[in-house]
């Protein structure tokens, strides 16, 4: 359908060259305004993320809590105690989380750093390297007082980094804004969780008043992300759990220290596609160097092997099944999302390529049929 050219449409083309002229022109002062924006909005862009994967939960509880009952009481009190059951739930888990691995590392860090002059020691005093290393070299490295260095190194940090008052300010600062973040977040997700129906009710009447032509369409595409992405959570969460089960399972056998810690640690990471289990593997390992670096080691090629298993066997099938993603576009979605926006792209990735994969697919099947279907008329 051509356009006519009228002066009303020749305005606003007018109208919205000037308005990219400006853009360009200004473009710092663009880019300014919406860094600007982006950073008032973000708890509630916090908030909405919070209340979709809370959702999911409370979704979970309002089928199990008596469903089929009518009842004024169990109607008026279902939303708010599933909600409320569906944050404790998942506060829960973080605490037991952070209960179990947080004093642990803390306490692996302190001995892990009061361990290594004696190490060192150990290592340059060993018969191999008073053989094979010059003596001139060997000699340099032994009048080395490597607790002086390391403390030394400390105060470089601590001088580097600025003044005390400075740094406590900052830190005050970014601890304050983070709890007033965090909160005005879980409060605006409260409020989505309390009026979601009316939320999406208002959502569809927008659509129908505004795009009426492409209703349909437009509802259909926001109904396949949002299948994509509540799937992928629950496949996400499922394989974070196997690993994690696994990973303990397998320490168990093999007599590895923390496994109870390490696993959960493991399992929690691995809610970040792909390299998220290496990333509480190697917390794991540095663990492990406190009790036995032999133990560390091996325990990196355990879970070498565990999560190569989990990559080419478990993963592909819970989370690429769950959301109906072949492997190879799974994996392609977590690297292309982890290069354009590191770990957020790495979450999100997945289910957009499968959102993206399923109405493409579609379209194409479509097109065929319409083919085939003029072709036999022909």
């Amino acid at each position: 359908m051509k356009m006519k050219i009228t002066w009303k449409n020749l305005f606003r083309i007018g109208i919205l060259f000037f308005a990219l002229y400006l853009c360009i022109h200004y473009l710092d002062t663009v880019q300014s305004f919406v860094s600007l924006i982006i950073g008032a909005a973000t708890p509630f862009f916090i908030g909405f993320a919070i209340a979709y994967v809370v959702n999911i939960l409370m979704s979970f509880y309002e089928k199990i809590y008596f469903p089929k009952s009518t009842k004024k009481a169990v109607v008026v009190t279902r939303k708010p105690l599933c909600m409320t059951f569906a944050f404790v739930s998942l506060f829960v888990i973080a605490t037991l989380i952070i209960y179990l691995v947080v004093p642990k590392f803390v306490d692996c860090i302190k001995l892990l750093t009061a361990q290594i002059p004696p190490f060192v020691e150990n290592v340059i005093s060993n018969k191999f390297v008073t053989k094979y290393i010059p003596a001139s070299l060997y000699a340099k490295i032994a009048s080395f007082d490597f607790s002086q260095i390391i403390s030394k190194g400390i105060q470089f940090v601590a001088s580097g980094i600025g003044d005390v008052t400075n740094i406590l300010v900052s830190a005050v600062s970014s601890v304050v804004s983070g709890v007033v973040t965090a909160f005005i977040s879980i409060i605006f997700a409260i409020y989505i969780l309390a009026s979601k129906e009316k939320l999406v009710s208002q959502t569809y009447r927008l659509i129908h008043a505004y795009l009426p032509k492409i209703e349909k369409r437009v509802v259909y595409v926001i109904s396949v992300f949002n299948q994509s992405f509540k799937k992928y959570i629950v496949g996400q969460a499922t394989e974070a759990v196997i690993l994690g089960v696994l990973c303990t399972l397998g320490m168990l056998i093999f007599g590895f220290p923390y496994a109870g810690m390490i696993g959960a640690l493991v399992g929690f990471t691995a809610i970040i596609p792909v390299a998220g289990a290496y990333i509480g593997a190697g917390v794991g390992a540095f663990m492990m160097l406190t009790d036995s670096p032999l133990k560390a080691l091996l325990f990196l090629v355990f879970i070498i092997v565990l999560q190569q298993l989990e990559g080419n066997l478990i993963y592909p099938k819970v989370v690429g099944d769950t959301v109906g993603l072949p492997a190879i576009w799974v994996l392609a979605a977590v690297i292309v999302g982890g290069a354009l926006f590191g770990v957020v792209g790495m979450l999100v990735g997945v289910p957009l390529m499968a959102g993206i994969y399923r109405l493409v697919r579609e379209d194409v099947q479509k097109r065929e049929t319409e083919a085939k279907i003029i072709e036999n008329k022909e």
